[in-house]
């Protein structure tokens, strides 16, 4: 498939995959009720669940359920670590997807990138439901020709899309968020029993 421009990827989310950069390893994303297209488009085990990747936390929330007390302690973590490498399993709500996580556990996967192509992607397309561009069990993809040709049914946006998106960062923030993947997959924590187990460890510590 052509590269395509934001308004285009935007646009082809509603009937196929995407991807696009993040600061851990590029994702491939699709409509959480469309989560299935991942699972076939990766061969990816459904006990797997997909995570839930949004442009604010704001748009998380409502996925997930919770006491006021852990709620308070989850935004005390997502107000330290977020955007970034962190995701957050959390019990979920009656909102969330059945294709987003098939053996329904109960729970979600969520987290906002520290990158400004996702995040300007997913501010257009609202939360999507998000993996490692891979087959999997396979070392994932993140240049963009490698992604288009191991799978080039997925939708990637155009080079001249990309630095417009890097360039209005640049002149919006003295402070750059990362401009290439880190190739480290992000810290995943799972709340239990009034804490947080790590079930991944990346770069983040909690």
């Amino acid at each position: 498939m052509p590269s395509l421009t934001l308004d285009a990827l935007v646009a082809y989310v509603q009937s196929g995959g995407i991807s696009f950069p993040t600061d851990t390893l590029a994702a491939v994303a699709a409509l959480p009720r469309q989560g299935q297209r991942l699972y076939k488009l990766k061969q990816r085990p459904p006990e797997k669940p997909l995570i839930l990747m949004a442009a604010t936390a704001d748009e998380l929330w409502s996925y997930t359920v919770g006491q006021p007390a852990e709620r308070r302690q989850w935004a005390d973590v997502v107000a330290a670590h977020w955007p970034g490498p962190l995701t957050l399993v959390l019990p979920a709500s009656d909102r969330l997807p059945a294709a987003m996580n098939p053996l329904q556990t109960g729970t979600i996967g969520i987290r906002i990138p520290n990158h400004p192509v996702a995040r300007r992607v997913l501010a257009l397309t609202g939360p999507l439901a998000t993996t490692s561009t891979n087959r999997s069990g396979e070392p994932a993809l993140n240049e963009p020709p490698e992604i288009a040709a191991a799978f080039p049914e997925v939708g990637l946006l155009e080079t001249a899309a990309i630095d417009q998106i890097l360039a209005q960062a640049d002149n919006a923030s003295a402070n750059t968020q990362p401009r290439q993947a880190s190739g480290i997959a992000s810290t995943v924590a799972q709340w239990t029993d009034n804490d947080w187990q790590i079930i991944r460890q990346g770069t983040i510590h909690l």
